[in-house]
């Protein structure tokens, strides 16, 4: 009975250790640091879950047209601590967001900062490198 239990174990140990983990990227493999960007535009969804929230904006560009974009902040837990929560931002709210630009060219991009709808400026959580001195 006892080399069952073991066995059980053994097997379900390697179970656990069988099932992938989604590797985390770095921000460098993504993003261009040497492409700030800043866009005003209305949201149209927030996904808050880790491992990072993503905000969804349309952005009239210098055409007039509509361009959909994607942004990338930080882990909710982050975002929280710097004064921000997934009701901080509703659909159709105006917003300027400031980051750095996909290195692949579609409209994505790693968010520094965002402007909310109240006035406050707060911490998205990017992994930029350029992230404010947390507070002692």
């Amino acid at each position: 009975m006892r080399m069952k239990q073991v066995m059980i174990g053994v097997l379900l140990l390697a179970g656990v250790t069988a099932v992938p983990v989604t590797a985390h990227h770095s921000f460098a493999a993504e993003f261009d640091v040497n492409k700030p960007v800043t866009l005003s535009g209305t949201v149209t969804r927030l996904e808050w879950a880790n491992p990072h929230i993503w905000i969804y904006l349309d952005v009239q560009d210098e055409h007039q047209s509509i361009q959909h974009w994607q942004c990338e902040g930080g882990a909710p837990n982050t975002l929280t601590r710097n004064g921000w929560s997934k009701d901080s931002l509703k659909a159709m709210q105006a917003i300027t967001i400031e980051g750095w630009l996909a290195k692949d060219g579609s409209k994505s991009c790693n968010m520094r900062s965002v402007k909310l709808p109240d006035g406050r400026t707060v911490f998205a959580g990017s992994s930029g490198g350029d992230n404010p001195t947390p507070k002692p």
